[in-house]
């Protein structure tokens, strides 16, 4: 029961608690400001709502992510204790779950609304949109609670197996063999990676080409450079949203590949990367939304004024 944290740890949880703490502010900003938006103007509209469920959602990720990193290091003999390892193991799978899910219906509404095609297809979609997505975030939430509790079915059972396992580390880190207990949770993980990463890019190749394709049309027709300044921050927003998303996944598929390896460098980064992703994808969305951006912009100043008044 005595603390012993090594040099690796005292590393990963200062990083850990960086990105976690740099994290839930953002994305507690967003929820914020969304929240106080919606108490004067008593309505949400489509981007709003999956703003605010995935701020909602990150920032519990973050937090419950924290409390396990915390808890692994300082506190590493209350993970042998049932169900412990099983809730958070649940609880980490369905925030991350949501997530993504949440993250690739934000591509494919962004690709829906913005995007410009002709087909009949494609402009139903874009007719009925705000009535889809209160049942995509419905679905989103389904699919993340149906692996939650096979998630938790399955580690119970191997934790039950295992009667020396341990969880320090990463939630998917129990020092056992990756045995056939393990191997629908990797299936089922991995599964839902690939579709909600295939999603964000079919949704984030139509957007580019679509705006691509309307800023060759408005150089040859010699529109204002403010429009045309406009869909190219809107294609570089992707392009970063796309690229940031694409590492995002990849850290997802090595995590499952070094789940049961401690200490090892590749998996530290990789956690670095994974972490990071909330708070980085969180800002562009911050500064790709003007409602978002000139509150960011209101408060730094306030922040800035107050630093100086301490100092």
């Amino acid at each position: 029961d005595k603390f012993n944290a090594t040099s690796y740890d005292a590393m990963a949880m200062v990083i850990i608690t960086l990105e976690a703490f740099a994290g839930m502010w953002i994305n507690a900003f967003i929820v914020s400001v969304l929240c106080i938006a919606w108490v004067k103007k008593k309505s949400f509209n489509s981007n709003e709502k999956i703003l605010l469920f995935l701020g909602c959602s990150r920032f519990w990720y973050l937090c419950v992510t924290w409390v396990y990193f915390f808890l692994s290091i300082i506190y590493p003999w209350c993970f042998y204790v049932h169900p412990i390892p099983q809730l958070f193991a649940a609880i980490q799978s369905f925030l991350n779950s949501s997530n993504l899910w949440v993250s690739a219906c934000l591509s494919v509404f962004y690709c829906i609304k913005i995007a410009n095609f002709r087909h009949i297809f494609f402009i139903y979609l874009k007719v009925k949109i705000d009535r889809i997505v209160p049942w995509l975030l419905f679905g989103s939430v389904l699919l993340s609670l149906v692996i939650c509790i096979l998630v938790y079915n399955i580690t119970n059972e191997a934790h039950c197996n295992n009667l020396n396992s341990t969880t320090l580390g990463n939630f998917w880190k129990l020092s056992v063999k990756m045995d056939e207990h393990f191997f629908p949770i990797f299936f089922i993980s991995g599964f839902g990676f690939a579709t909600a990463f295939m999603a964000v890019i079919f949704s984030a190749l139509l957007l580019l080409f679509s705006l691509w394709r309307h800023k060759r049309q408005m150089q040859t027709n010699s529109v204002k450079n403010l429009s045309m300044d406009a869909h190219i921050k809107a294609m570089k927003s992707i392009l970063s949203f796309f690229f940031i998303y694409s590492i995002n996944f990849t850290c997802l598929v090595l995590i499952l590949i070094y789940a049961t390896k401690k200490e090892n460098p590749v998996t530290f980064l990789i956690l670095v990367f994974q972490y990071a992703f909330p708070a980085v994808h969180s800002l562009i969305l911050i500064f790709s939304n003007p409602k978002l951006e000139k509150a960011l912009l209101r408060i730094l100043p306030c922040v800035k004024c107050k630093a100086c008044m301490r100092q």
